[in-house]
């Protein structure tokens, strides 16, 4: 195979071809329905799907639904929503929970061979005899039962006749193994909650160590890749796998890379599990939020984000990743492809004294200057005009090119002005500028330094745009239970704006001329558009 590995994990795969003769490579991406895909998912997305796109194999989805309590359909819909956004295409669904027959008659398996026990320990006792790093646990006063009253009491655990946490199924494994998580896991516990697949049909349920390898192993998978913290729980992987007869070789191969984390960004389930219930944000897909259908919702290209992912690589071992690079693929994106419109997002009245009261000009700016014959959209002219509060200075600072009090500025493809006067409002806020259009300027020779944005006050539409900021205060981190003290009471910032018309028309994000990046938002309505930064011009740092 004329394959030329980029990373570690590929060059893994490509032994295993040759070692193991495999004919078809197939991985899995295997999410807990209990929430909403987030950024560092996405990094696990691209590995599972273009590991397998490169050598020709599959990919499964499949949900690893075994914790009923924490899961809904909601987040399944969800999570398919943004892996079609993001282009991947899985080749089968699968959900742990249609296995759960199967899962149990291994756990008898394991009975059989002697390798598996119910304790009567709760959870805090079995916790408490786990052990440490440096000192062995202690084995359970029940490890020694049976292998008939080992059946007798998991046929009815399984037919209900214990509480909840009265009683667990273990792997009969190691107390003294180096590896706590080898040392007599917890395979099944009784939990008397509905499914959200499976209804009332169960009240025990596997542990996501026991249930996810067993799972890999009957779908064939191939490779089972996954972020570094489970990468202490592969002999436990391996152990389940090759000691259950149910299952036959060739076996799975788990490989572990490092997971993405963000500078500033909180990643954490029960973090956002708690923004979301709490009403800090409005849902899960609040542009604030990390969450794939946040940046969706934002206007972060699909493409955007999976050159993110391409930039900044598969390593072995964590990082901290800077949000500018995840920024910039996205400006980047954007500024190649982007519709370009004019917009006010604070604005200041000008009025041009001397041009006629009725008179209505066309102009036209192109929809995307990088292109080339990119189409051009009309914006009309007229006698009132809006221009950015941050584009007039009264008193003018430094290189200041822009407009002033006897000063001139070009606006974007139209005339030269000059402002000849300022109104004010009793409060000493500017009401409007009354400026003159320097018809000859050429002849006059005058040269405007600056260009500035405008839009016509008659036909501007007014709107709402809204920018966003960290949810939490800066040089706070999260800690449960505190959001009260630590969230960020202005991190979303909204303005009473104008648009020109043509950007109703597109459902993309656009580059606001000269302000940024931004998108028509999911609640706007005909009477108050509603519009949300995707991303600044530039990078701010």
């Amino acid at each position: 195979m004329d394959i030329i590995p980029s990373n570690f994990i590929e060059q893994a795969v490509i032994n295993d071809i040759k070692e193991k003769n495999l004919t078809k490579i197939i991985t899995r991406f295997p999410p807990e329905p209990n929430g909403y895909l987030h950024i560092g998912h996405c990094k696990a997305l691209c590995i599972d799907f273009l590991t397998a796109q490169k050598f020709g194999g599959i990919t499964n989805l499949r949900f690893d639904d075994t914790n009923p309590a924490k899961e809904d359909e909601e987040y399944v819909n969800s999570i398919k929503e943004d892996i079609s956004w993001l282009g991947f295409k899985w080749a089968n669904i699968f959900y742990a929970s249609d296995y759960y027959e199967f899962l149990y008659e291994c756990a008898i398996d394991l009975i059989k061979q002697g390798k598996a026990y119910v304790c009567d320990l709760s959870a805090d006792e079995v916790n408490a005899t786990r052990g440490s790093l440096t000192e062995a646990g202690i084995e359970s006063p029940y490890r020694n039962r049976s292998i008939e009253e080992n059946l007798d009491l998991f046929a009815r655990m399984r037919a209900g006749e214990f509480k909840d946490g009265e009683r667990t199924l273990r792997a009969k494994i190691d107390m003294a193994n180096p590896n706590i998580n080898m040392r007599d896991p917890i395979m099944y516990r009784v939990l008397h909650t509905s499914h959200y697949r499976q209804g009332n049909k169960w009240c025990i349920y596997p542990m996501y160590d026991f249930a996810h390898p067993l799972s890999d192993a009957k779908e064939g998978i191939t490779h089972s890749l996954c972020s570094l913290e489970f990468e202490d729980h592969r002999p436990l992987y391996n152990w389940f796998i090759e000691n259950c007869r149910l299952i036959k070789p060739p076996y799975p191969r788990q490989i572990e890379f490092a997971r993405l984390n963000i500078e500033g960004t909180v990643l954490s389930k029960r973090y956002l599990q708690e923004l979301v219930k709490g009403g800090y944000v409005d849902g899960w897909d609040d542009p604030r939020m990390p969450t794939l259908s946040a940046f969706r919702r934002k206007g972060y290209p699909a493409e955007a984000i999976k050159e993110f992912c391409n930039r900044i690589g598969v390593a072995k071992s964590n990082s901290l990743v800077q949000p500018h690079i995840l920024e910039a693929c996205a400006r980047d994106y954007l500024n190649a492809n982007a519709t370009r419109v004019m917009a006010v997002l604070k604005p200041i009245k000008v009025v041009l004294t001397n041009y006629p009261e009725d008179k209505e000009e066309v102009f036209y700016i192109s929809n995307n200057p990088t292109i080339e014959n990119s189409p051009k959209h009309e914006v009309i002219f007229s006698k009132e005009l809006f221009i950015e509060n941050e584009d007039f200075m009264e008193v003018p600072e430094g290189k200041f090119h822009r407009l002033k009090l006897g000063g001139v500025v070009r606006l974007m493809g139209a005339y030269i002005i000059r402002c000849d006067e300022i109104i004010k409002n009793d409060d000493g806020s500017i009401k409007q500028l009354n400026c003159s259009v320097v018809y000859d300027a050429q002849e006059q020779g005058i040269k405007a330094k600056g260009t500035i944005h405008w839009l016509s006050c008659k036909h501007a539409i007014k709107c709402k745009t809204r920018k966003f900021f960290n949810l939490l205060k800066e040089g706070e981190t999260y800690q449960k239970g505190m959001l009260d003290k630590i969230i960020n009471p202005n991190s979303m910032m909204e303005f009473d704006s104008y648009i020109e018309p043509f950007a109703l028309t597109e459902d993309k994000a656009m580059q606001f001329v000269r302000m940024g990046y931004y998108i028509k938002d999911k609640n706007s309505t005909a009477d108050v558009p509603i519009f949300n930064e995707t991303v600044s011009l530039k990078d701010s740092k």
